[in-house]
């Protein structure tokens, strides 16, 4: 009887000797997934039904950490986004330089008219200051404020020529005309009588008013 030897099973399946270990190792793997059934106990893998009571209490569960999830936490408390307001009556030449569209030239002539003035009445005086553009008061007049209760105002009754004259919105007419009113009839007693007696013209009353006191 002829014996069988390994060289015989070579040459029968006709293996290299790649092919011989790539088997061995496929071998191997085969066996450990084989033997992975008794080394993992096997649980119970039944499908359950989740009663509906039970369904809606999960998904309310969801609803609600997704909600909780959506909305960003602050860890550093709430963050105001409000600009602090620039009051135009107290802010120095630096402040204002701060803002869009104004460097030093126009910081000095807002400087120099609210001296004139003695002070700002209103944020909208701000379009007399002289080379300030329509853009560049838009984009700063959010930002400012103008207490008016920092105007210093001129006393009509007390007041001489260079006080009056010195003051922006007065010409030399209505100097004129409130000092000889004065003379003539003694004591102005309150702003009308500066309109009715055409002193002042209606159309700068309102921009002449928040200055004078009686």
């Amino acid at each position: 009887m002829k014996r069988l030897s390994f060289k015989h099973l070579k040459e029968w399946f006709g293996f290299t000797r790649r092919e011989r270990r790539s088997s061995f190792i496929l071998l191997i793997l085969i066996l450990s997934v084989a033997g992975m059934r008794y080394i993992i106990p096997s649980g119970d893998l039944t499908i359950k039904v989740i009663p509906p009571e039970m369904g809606d209490t999960i998904k309310k569960y969801l609803s609600g950490r997704h909600a909780a999830a959506a909305v960003p936490v602050s860890r550093t408390g709430p963050v105001n986004r409000q600009r602090q307001l620039l009051d135009i009556n107290k802010c120095d030449s630096a402040s204002l330089e701060a803002l869009p569209g104004i460097g030093p030239v126009l910081s000095a002539r807002i400087i120099r008219f609210r001296n004139l003035l003695g002070g700002f009445a209103s944020v909208e005086q701000l379009k007399e200051v002289y080379g300030l553009t329509e853009e560049t008061f838009n984009l700063v007049s959010g930002r400012l404020i103008a207490d008016s209760s920092d105007v210093q105002k001129i006393n009509v009754n007390s007041a001489d020529y260079k006080q009056l004259i010195r003051f922006p919105y007065f010409d030399r007419y209505e100097v004129t005309a409130i000092l000889k009113y004065r003379e003539l009839l003694g004591k102005i007693e309150d702003f009308s009588e500066l309109i009715d007696n055409k002193i002042i013209a209606p159309g700068k009353a309102g921009k002449i008013r928040p200055y004078l006191e009686y």
